[in-house]
């Protein structure tokens, strides 16, 4: 490797660090705390042209699968009565444009968006996924 290719090695490395010190810092955000229905909303909203974007969209997507993973589980081995019941094959991008979609519509509700995430994400899927009664 020549001075020219180290040197150009150098830069790509040291811009490449700039970029993830930005994105951790993105994640450090308040919204990333996820301790409430809005925060979540919102981390789930943000643009795939925003640079916070593969933070979020993972991050959302995790809760989200958690959520639903826990739920499926407790209510398959206690054999409780399940509060979502999605179709099979449902997506976790069906969940995720379920709970937008929802909170699109609560975001004004200052009580349902001051409630922990994981009682906003039931009720979103469970307003699209209803269980039969």
């Amino acid at each position: 490797m020549n001075d020219r290719q180290t040197l150009g090695l150098a830069f790509i490395l040291a811009s490449a660090g700039t970029v993830f010190s930005q994105a951790t810092l993105a994640v450090e955000d308040a919204d990333f705390r996820l301790d409430t229905t809005a925060r979540l909303y919102a981390v789930c909203s943000v643009g795939s042209e925003a640079a916070e974007y593969a933070v979020a969209h993972q991050a959302c997507r995790a809760f989200l699968q958690a959520t639903v993973q826990y739920h499926d589980e407790i209510s398959d081995r206690r054999k409780l009565k399940r509060l979502v019941c999605y179709p099979k094959g449902a997506t976790i991008e069906d969940g995720t444009q379920a709970f937008l979609s929802w909170g699109d519509a609560h975001a004004r509700d200052a009580r349902l968006m001051a409630e922990p995430p994981v009682v906003g994400v039931v009720r979103a899927l469970a307003a699209k996924y209803p269980c039969q009664k």
